[in-house]
């Protein structure tokens, strides 16, 4: 299948019209096309897998599960198949994945290509430290293996290169053990960003997964306060004797869904701020640990079908950040108070800790903590607060998040990522003529002088 058409990210913006390839096997690539990119699912925030009037190969037809050894836990699939996918198939039989991002519609493909991170990020690192193999096809030069000891240069550019070393066709991936499909978690409230980041650093509250919740309209007093949320994988012991006999089992949810764009104008700081009140009151009740099964505690959004709709047919862009430990709280609090008085209204800001860096040498992870946002583009202004945030970013060593990122100039993006020129070079050769370029690639300028 070939036609073209407008296409866009999970945002819904931009919208750029594209060729639009469908194959059936992923051998069926073609590495010697002139402008190119794979596109998994979809769920990327931003241009990166968009190629406006080049070509763009829709993976989500090449899902063929390859391998599963379940003593072992290692998968071997093919890079259109969804986290979802996989999870339908290792989680009965004791398994998880080792690092799972926010939402399970996610192929495994974009999930190396983007090194997702996860809740336990400041425990296990991002998902490529558990990529064991990579198929990966090079314009003009056929099919390479690489892994962390066959041709590790390739693999590091390809963890977290965004789906520009070439076209991704198969992953190995080593799976992480469970006892159970849930999870035992407990929430802790705190009144403003101080009270965050003490329970952050309290050892007594420290677990295996922890993320927050941010208010980002509340100022003064109360800035950041928010909830933390920890869990971790729930034995056996831990739950309800009912679900003691089949704890794999999961609950059957009915998801709900936004069956049409919503209006510009309902969120507004008004709406999000009522939302926000009733959030923080809501889940700062919840003190005392209670059972979560895998897909409420790690996927909530999942059970809203269509949840972009929200921010209308506008679009909306996220902005994920992150800034090194030292300093963090104060630069956080900075970004907040710049945000809280634009009145920009994010009614999803989440807060998590992140461990040390990893190999990707365009991985965005480091040692720090990192802040999302989803912001509406019904803001005329909200392109100018986001260039000063990327200052405040850049003062303070952080960088954002490519995967979520749909605006950053190149400039700022050189000097975020100082791996960029060892990345570059591996490009450069595995691609002279970057055959394989997308719309962010053009946009952030990767392979022009800077």
């Amino acid at each position: 299948m070939v036609k073209i058409a407008p296409l866009a990210s999970w945002n819904n913006y931009p919208k750029q019209i594209c060729t639009l390839h469908r194959p059936e096997r992923y051998r069926q690539f073609s590495p010697d096309v002139e402008s190119a990119i794979a596109r998994g699912l979809g769920r990327s925030y931003g241009d990166a897998a968009l190629n406006e009037g080049g070509q763009v190969f829709l993976s989500e037809r090449l899902n063929r599960i390859l391998v599963f050894d379940p003593v072992r836990g290692v998968l071997r699939a093919e890079a259109g198949v969804s986290l979802d996918e996989i999870l339908r198939l290792i989680v009965p039989r004791g398994w998880f994945l080792p690092v799972s991002p926010g939402t399970r519609f996610v192929s495994l493909g974009g999930a190396v290509a983007s090194d997702v991170h996860g809740k336990n990020h400041h425990c296990d690192g991002s998902f490529g430290a558990y990529v064991s193999a990579i198929q990966l096809a090079l314009p003009g030069a056929g099919w390479v293996d690489c892994s962390p000891t066959a041709n590790p240069e390739i693999f590091w550019a390809t963890v977290g290169g965004m789906g520009l070393t070439g076209f991704i066709g198969e992953v190995e991936l080593q799976l992480r053990p469970i006892a159970s499909a849930y999870v035992r978690a407990q929430h802790h409230a705190a009144s403003n960003l101080d009270g965050l980041f003490d329970l952050f650093a309290d050892p007594d509250r420290d677990a295996p997964y922890t993320v927050a919740w941010i208010d980002c309209l509340s100022s003064g007093n109360k800035l950041g306060r928010g909830v933390l949320m920890t869990g971790h994988h729930a034995a056996l012991q831990e739950l309800p004797i009912g679900v003691r006999s089949r704890p794999y089992d999961l609950p059957a949810v009915k998801a709900l869904s936004v069956p049409v764009n919503l209006p510009g104008w309902a969120l507004n700081p008004l709406s999000v701020s009522l939302f926000n009140e009733a959030y923080f009151a809501a889940q700062a009740r919840k003190r005392a640990p209670f059972i979560a099964d895998l897909r409420s505690f790690f996927y909530p959004l999942d059970n809203i079908h269509h949840w972009n709709r929200i921010y209308g047919a506008g679009g909306f862009v996220q902005y994920q950040f992150v800034i090194p430990e030292p300093g963090a709280s104060a630069a956080l609090r900075e970004l907040l108070k710049r945000i809280a008085s634009s009145r920009h209204a994010s009614f999803l800001a989440v807060l998590k800790r992140m461990g040390p860096a990893g190999s990707g040498m365009l991985s965005f992870p480091m040692l720090g903590y990192t802040l999302a946002l989803d912001l509406s583009l019904r803001d005329p202004d909200l392109f100018k607060l986001l260039d000063e945030l990327d200052e405040l970013v850049i003062e303070h060593g952080g960088r954002v998040y490519l995967a979520k990122d749909a605006r950053l100039s190149a400039a700022s993006f050189r000097k975020m990522y100082p791996r960029y020129g060892e990345w570059l070079a591996v490009k450069n050769r595995l691609d002279p003529d970057h055959q394989v370029t997308s719309s962010m690639a053009r946009r952030l300028q990767l392979g022009s002088a800077a």
